[in-house]
């Protein structure tokens, strides 16, 4: 597939995920207790359950914590402070913007960069329900982010960046924008080892999470290339046979066969880097 092939069924399935929670529904890999796609019950979504604290999900919209489709929840790890600004790329709902948000206070800022039109108007939505002035959402793609130079503190992302087919861009990106001395702190997909060829091929595992993962010592690479230093993987969760077996049914792919390829090998990480500077 094509980066334009790729980025269009993400497109699509966010949009989906969306309007599915502009109705009341959990769409596919979001919610604070998961659900994944195609009707299993929440808590037995590996990646995506129990990844806010009810303190966190409480003080929300409820159709922002719906439309939370990551795998981590970077904001309670990244240590921010007030006054700093913070990009989230592939701010989906805006649950990561907006905890944000209230981290920096009123002095800081942050913004959500997302291509989703869908998302964007949801984002907007919990924005104004939650009554947080210090938010901006734009309409982008985290291969082009639309901010100038040495303009935030913190990049952040929730499983995004595996989607994308430009990796090394996203990363450049991100260093770009970043301030001498900001910080790149990420949930994300890792992978450890090989990767069989299925789960590269499947569009609904691409879409869903999973089969865009780098590989760890490769993730380290990319971001020492993009410039940044002081380079850490900290797995937060490392999914087994028995996480990914209906994973792998629902997207159609034989799963007694893949399962034991993929046993440990796939985790949701917490990446750090920092841009060289004061």
């Amino acid at each position: 597939m094509s980066g334009s092939d790729i980025r269009e069924v993400v497109r699509k399935r966010y949009a989906t995920a969306a309007t599915e929670v502009s109705r009341g529904s959990v769409g596919c890999c979001g919610g604070v207790s998961g659900g994944a796609c195609g009707g299993s019950a929440p808590a037995e979504n590996p990646i995506t359950s129990n990844l806010y604290s009810a303190e966190e999900a409480g003080s929300l919209p409820d159709a922002a914590v719906l439309a939370s489709l990551g795998c981590g929840n970077p904001t309670a790890l990244a240590a921010l402070e007030p006054g700093q600004t913070v990009l989230d790329l592939g701010s989906g709902g805006g649950i990561d913007v907006l905890l944000s948000a209230r981290r920096v206070g009123s002095s800081g800022k942050a913004y959500g960069l997302d291509m989703t039109d869908e998302m964007l108007e949801l984002a907007r939505e919990n924005q104004r329900k939650a009554g947080v002035a210090n938010v901006e959402f734009l309409k982008g793609e985290i291969e082009a982010i639309p901010l100038p130079d040495e303009s935030v503190d913190v990049v952040i992302s929730n499983c995004v960046i595996n989607l994308s087919a430009d990796k090394p861009r996203v990363l450049a990106e991100a260093f770009r924008v970043l301030r001498p001395g900001g910080r790149f702190a990420v949930s994300d997909i890792v992978v450890r080892g090989a990767v069989p060829g299925p789960l590269r091929r499947s569009v609904e595992l691409w879409a869903g999470c999973v089969a865009g993962a780098l590989e760890e010592e490769e993730y380290a690479r990319l971001l020492e290339e993009a410039g940044f230093t002081a380079v850490q993987i900290e797995p937060t969760r490392i999914y087994r046979v028995s996480d990914a077996a209906d994973l792998l049914a629902e997207a159609g792919l034989d799963a007694e066969t893949i399962a034991p390829l993929v046993d440990g090998k796939f985790m949701s990480a917490f990446v750090r880097a920092r841009k060289p500077g004061p």
